[in-house]
């Protein structure tokens, strides 16, 4: 569905974003993280065909990047968006909806059950009356006034409260589960981690990491055994009642259920504790040899 091979992107003597090669399968929701900086925003709007590649190709939904037909099976989410602000939520989406030649009465009942989905009410409220919470639920609806087939979202639930953060998380894995194919990058990387199938980490304008969440847990993380025993053995800590233990691997583990054996106890729980994905991330972007590692096939 989407298919970026060597992009790059300078600004002068400034590389944004130092060939970049990935795909996008239908239905795939594809994370990108980094830190600030790290050529993330730059590749969505590349992505998007808002600004033009260096040198490199993108293809989207089997478009060049730019093209008109593209655009309209496209949905995108700036991480700023600046909205009409004397318009209301259903003149705007009215609006948008006549740009992509959506008839009146289909993107009336679209707009109205997006925005249902999102729980926004107030819907002849002017735009520049509306909290920020309220004009990223209109945004977003914008973005899917055409019934998109790809989704780019930056950064979706940047600067929102809780409770409207857990609206938009949950209405964009709603959107992947009805076939979307998803693009989007966050700081949050527990959204990340809670919706993604597959993630690259970029820093420094390349693509660092990247491969599903198991996979990069696997070769960037840590996994840990906490062996809970009825007896006190080495290195146990003592816990409601029983002994914690905490080794790296399985012969610590078997280790552990000797040592308990000896004592005339016993091993009585085990409990695996891996790395998050922002402590995969802070691993690979704190490399000393950052290079471009993937777990996967290319």
């Amino acid at each position: 569905m989407i298919e970026a091979r060597d992009l790059r992107k300078e600004y002068g003597d400034f590389v944004a974003v130092a060939g970049s090669t990935f795909s996008v399968e239908q239905g795939e929701v594809f994370g990108v993280i980094g830190p600030n900086g790290a050529g993330k925003t730059t590749t969505l709007k590349m992505l998007s065909g808002l600004i033009e590649p260096t040198d490199g190709e993108v293809s989207v939904a089997g478009y060049d990047a730019g093209e008109t037909e593209m655009r309209r099976r496209l949905g995108f989410l700036p991480e700023e968006s600046p909205l009409y602000e004397e318009m209301t939520p259903v003149s705007y989406l009215s609006f948008f909806a006549d740009l992509y030649d959506v008839p009146d009465d289909v993107a009336r009942e679209r707009m109205h059950e997006t925005l249902d989905e999102l729980d926004l009410q107030h819907r002849e409220r002017k735009l520049g009356d509306m909290s920020k919470g309220m004009k990223r639920k209109v945004a977003i609806a914008r973005s899917l006034i055409n019934d998109p087939d790809v989704l780019i979202y930056d950064e979706p639930a940047s600067g929102l409260d809780p409770l409207t953060t857990n609206y938009v998380i949950d209405f964009t894995e709603q959107l992947a589960e009805e076939g979307k194919t998803i693009v989007f990058s966050a700081h949050n990387l527990y959204h990340v981690e809670s919706i993604c199938d597959r993630v690259a980490i970029m820093n420094e304008g390349q693509i660092v990491a990247r491969g599903d969440l198991d996979e990069l847990q696997a070769e960037y993380g840590d996994r840990r055994y906490h062996v809970y025993t009825t007896v006190e053995v080495p290195e146990a800590v003592s816990e409601n009642g029983s002994w914690r233990r905490v080794v790296e691997s399985m012969d610590g583990v078997e280790a552990t259920r000797e040592a308990a054996a000896e004592n005339g106890g016993e091993v009585v729980d085990i409990r695996t504790e891996e790395s998050s994905l922002e402590e995969v991330f802070l691993n690979v972007a704190d490399s000393e040899t950052p290079g471009t590692r993937y777990v996967e096939e290319a």
